[in-house]
């Protein structure tokens, strides 16, 4: 694997094994031998076109929220990393595959997956949202609801991730005859071809007298899901 455990908070990877990676600014605790640093490229908005306004414009800033600036370490050196005393997860996708997660949860990533930022509604699966606009508000009343973003990272491909969570990530597996069913806050990232779908427990009769549990994020599919052992937001 490109990412090894130093500790719970802190990952390091040989540049001379795994080639270029990607971490977020500000994310690089030391390093030695020869690496060179650059600024990565920023994806494209969509709905950022000049001259969208309305919700398309909505949409394009959003998305652009979405995005963490990131650096580009390369060289034969050997970089440690780590971001503000959180806990970290290294994702082995050496087999394929694609891992969806807000970008303020990825750490780091081998260059060989690429990264792209989807709507919430399309990244999902869940139909009867529909694509474009309807899609996008789909997204934001979802984000509203679990306080994360109307749109999410996706990175495809082969090679290592580094997630961030309080508290620790645990891997559910997903693909049984039940659905798994986490608490919004706590979600951190998917594997796989894992759907997700906004659920309801309360009812008009119980307004108001219900816990924190009253929103519910079913996960369905095949693949792996990751929650942070914390409600608390990054």
């Amino acid at each position: 694997m490109s990412f090894t455990k130093i500790n719970g908070k802190v990952v390091r990877v040989d540049l001379r094994q795994s080639g270029p990676v990607v971490a977020r600014r500000g994310a690089m605790l030391f390093y030695t031998g020869n690496v060179r640093f650059s600024p990565h490229g920023v994806p494209g908005g969509v709905g950022g076109a000049p001259g969208l306004g309305g919700l398309a414009g909505m949409a394009g800033r959003m998305l652009q929220g979405e995005h963490e600036a990131t650096m580009l370490a390369q060289g034969d050196g050997i970089v440690h990393y780590g971001f503000r005393g959180l806990e970290t997860h290294i994702v082995d996708m050496s087999a394929g595959g694609e891992l969806r997660a807000e970008a303020s949860r990825l750490l780091a990533h081998t260059t060989g997956l690429q990264s792209t930022v989807v709507s919430v509604a399309a990244a999902s699966g869940g139909g009867g949202g529909g694509g474009g606009l309807l899609g996008a508000l789909r997204g934001a009343a979802t984000g509203a609801m679990t306080g994360t973003g109307m749109f999410t990272t996706q990175l495809i491909g082969q090679g290592a991730a580094v997630l961030l969570a309080h508290g620790g990530v645990f891997e559910l597996q997903v693909g049984g005859p039940t659905p798994v069913v986490v608490d919004p806050q706590a979600f951190v990232a998917s594997y796989g071809p894992v759907r997700t779908e906004l659920k309801s427990s309360m009812s008009w009769r119980n307004v108001g007298r219900t816990g924190g549990e009253a929103m519910q994020l079913e996960c369905s599919g095949q693949g792996i899901v990751y929650v942070q052992a914390s409600e608390e937001k990054l």
